[in-house]
């Protein structure tokens, strides 16, 4: 490098730590002339690295469903444990992940939480490959793989802060949006890769006749991973956050708002990951006879497509809360037929309200997150609102698969109760003529 270049790039890094020291897009000159460039090239990374944390946290469902072929003699509810232990990690996590970027820096904290997502990749794929491997050592290995749940969090409040007021609806839709299709990406890749040799162990051959390469399903993003990390390193930022004090942060209990829209997002978002994790491991054991692996993927692909949809069509009709009244409804009956389908044991039935009900969470979710900043007027609010729903919101990916351990129709009509229940709630406080806010 000659002395010229590398003055040059001496004087480029020296521009973009001035430009982060002194953040400011709600200013219209300094977001069109550095701003915008900026907060772009982290949000395309932001998503990517969002986008492989739902693909891991997913593999928690598609290996458990995978188990029994490949020579574990695990019990139905010890699988259905398993397929939930990353949910209850990863939602927990969520409460703290919320708050690391701040302390830690953005690009910073992303790189050591993916980074450290290669542990139970590698872990795991070694596990599956062995029958003798005991039940607690897969418990540990699921559990460890619940962290890329939490992930949500940290990025949501990461990314929010690089864009201006008028800019963040779309930024976060995107963020999220795109984010939640990792879990049909895993549902989409899982089983074509552990149908081949990849040259990553030896597969063991199922009652099927055929031969199963299950530790493919994980060795398969530890390069991903890798490039992920690199991207993040070189083109991620650490931004200035304010940081908050423990009364700041707690301050949001105190409002039945924060209470009222926690039930709500939980009733979308939580449904949606919820059926995502446990979806495989339901058609295994209620239509062992139908094989739904290049199906599967369609559920989550509609849930998370839809997001955004929700969002822009509650910006369309002025009224997020509408869309989600309506969308709970839809969920409500769509519950009532996957009941149906399962009692007539009719696949067909049984997938189709399936994916009406993905297609609703998909609505409510992008809806209900328009509704909060309408409710809660202050930014520094809004966001800690919607960095606590997200993180109750995640223990859906663990209640879900828990309720299907014991009855499946149990399951169902307590879900479609809860459903039934926040379709009210959501009527009476926020889209009937007189509610105390309309949004």
């Amino acid at each position: 490098m000659t002395e010229m270049q590398t003055v040059a790039v001496l004087g480029a890094h020296s521009l973009r730590k001035e430009i982060l020291a002194n953040w400011n897009p709600e200013n219209e000159a300094f977001w069109n002339a550095y701003g915008k460039k900026t907060a772009n090239r982290n949000l395309v990374v932001s998503i990517i690295a969002l986008l492989l944390s739902f693909c891991i946290n997913t593999l928690s469902a598609m290996v458990s469903s995978q188990l029994g072929n490949a020579g574990f003699a695990f019990t139905s509810d010890q699988l259905f444990l398993l397929t939930a232990l990353p949910g209850l990690i990863g939602a927990t996590g969520r409460l703290v992940y919320t708050y690391m970027p701040a302390m830690f820096g953005g690009r910073n904290w992303t790189f050591a939480c993916t980074a450290i997502l290669l542990v139970p990749l590698i872990g795991l794929g070694f596990a599956v490959q062995d029958p003798s491997t005991p039940f607690v050592v897969f418990a540990a290995w699921f559990a460890f793989m619940g962290l890329a749940l939490s992930n949500f969090s940290a990025s949501m409040a990461n990314i929010a802060y690089f864009f201006p007021v008028a800019k963040k609806g779309t930024a976060n839709g995107l963020n999220a949006g795109i984010g939640n299709l990792g879990v049909a990406v895993t549902y989409l890749v899982t089983p074509i890769v552990i149908g081949v040799s990849m040259g990553m162990g030896s597969g063991v051959t199922t009652a099927a006749g055929t031969t199963l390469f299950l530790q493919n399903a994980c060795f398969v993003w530890v390069v991903p991973t890798i490039i992920t990390l690199v991207l993040v390193a070189l083109f991620m930022d650490n931004l200035p956050m304010p940081r908050q004090s423990f009364k700041q942060m707690t301050a949001i209990f105190k409002n039945k708002h924060t209470w009222f829209m926690t039930w709500i997002y939980t009733c979308g978002f939580g449904s949606f990951i919820g059926y995502s994790m446990a979806l495989a491991l339901i058609i295994g054991m209620v239509f062992p006879d139908v094989n739904a692996s290049y199906m599967m993927f369609l559920g989550p692909l509609i849930g998370a497509g839809l997001r955004p949809v929700g969002g822009w069509l509650s910006d369309r009709i002025d009224s997020g809360a509408k869309v989600t009244f309506v969308s709970f409804i839809l969920m409500l009956a769509a519950t009532i037929v996957v009941i149906l389908g399962i009692q007539a044991h009719n696949f067909v039935l049984f997938f189709a309200a399936f994916l009406v009900l993905f297609m609703t969470t998909g609505f409510v979710n992008g809806a209900s997150f328009r509704m909060i900043p309408n409710i809660f007027t202050d930014r520094a609010e809004g966001s800690q609102v919607t960095g606590f729903t997200a993180s109750i919101a995640a223990y859906g990916a663990f209640l879900v698969p828990i309720l299907f351990r014991s009855d499946y129709f149990t399951a169902l009509v307590i879900l479609a109760v809860f459903t039934a229940l926040t379709a009210v709630l959501t009527w009476v406080m926020y889209v009937r003529k007189g509610a105390e806010i309309s949004c």
